[in-house]
């Protein structure tokens, strides 16, 4: 998931930018208001990280004009000031967060990944479809082939993030904190063991195969669409 980090602390910024990136987002980092709003009505993001005051703009004013925009991607605001009055004009002008410095980065990554699963708690799609893969959102099913796939919940939330991410190739990182909400821990084989268990399912049947592993970056699934 793709993120924006605006701090005009430099190190403030590059903790949090090197923090988020290790627990598996894809950060970009701003220091001015100005450029954060480019960068939020220019990009996709699936998340705004904003300190309250920058240079140029400051947050307030630039989730005004995201919100103006029709931008709906949550944000989580930073700040110093730890007012009433300035966490109320924060969450009016359309905030999904306030945090207050300083803070523990545990409670920030905990804060965020909270945000961003409430983002992604009502699918676009019920139904998504690769090749002749199909899951059901809904009723919390799988088919391939039109033969019904028995997938464990975590089964079905790696397929699911697989699948909404066709043809990307998802670090063992990302997978970690997007299906099973923890940091990476490269002494463990879960990720692997997990893979190989839906690979099993999806894939050992068939001969196409969906579900890749890009060796030593992590694993993708993709495959022709259906004629």
């Amino acid at each position: 998931m793709k993120l924006l980090v605006a701090e005009d602390e430099p190190k403030t910024g590059i903790y949090l930018q090197q923090g988020l990136s290790e627990a598996g987002f894809n950060v970009d980092r701003v220091m001015t208001g100005t450029d954060a709003l480019q960068h939020a009505l220019s990009e996709s993001y699936d998340l705004l990280i904003l300190d309250v005051m920058m240079p140029g703009l400051d947050g307030w004013e630039v989730l005004r004009m995201v919100r103006a925009a029709g931008k709906d991607v949550p944000v989580l605001f930073l700040t110093a000031r730890d007012g009433v009055d300035d966490r109320v004009k924060g969450l009016e002008l359309g905030a999904d967060d306030y945090l207050i410095k300083p803070f523990a980065f545990s409670e920030l990554l905990a804060r965020v990944r909270t945000l961003l699963r409430r983002g992604n708690s009502a699918p676009t799609q019920a139904i998504l479809r690769i090749a002749d893969l199909e899951m059901d959102l809904l009723k919390r099913r799988a088919i391939r082939g039109g033969k019904r796939i028995e997938l464990t919940a975590k089964e079905f939330s790696l397929l699911e993030l697989l699948m909404r991410r066709r043809g990307e190739v998802l670090p063992k990182s990302l997978i970690a904190s997007q299906v099973w909400d923890m940091n990476f821990d490269s002494d463990t084989n879960v990720i692997e063991v997990a893979v190989r268990r839906l690979r099993a399912k999806i894939d050992d049947d068939f001969a196409v195969k969906l579900i890749h592993t890009a060796r030593g970056m992590g694993y993708m699934l993709d495959g022709p669409d259906p004629e």
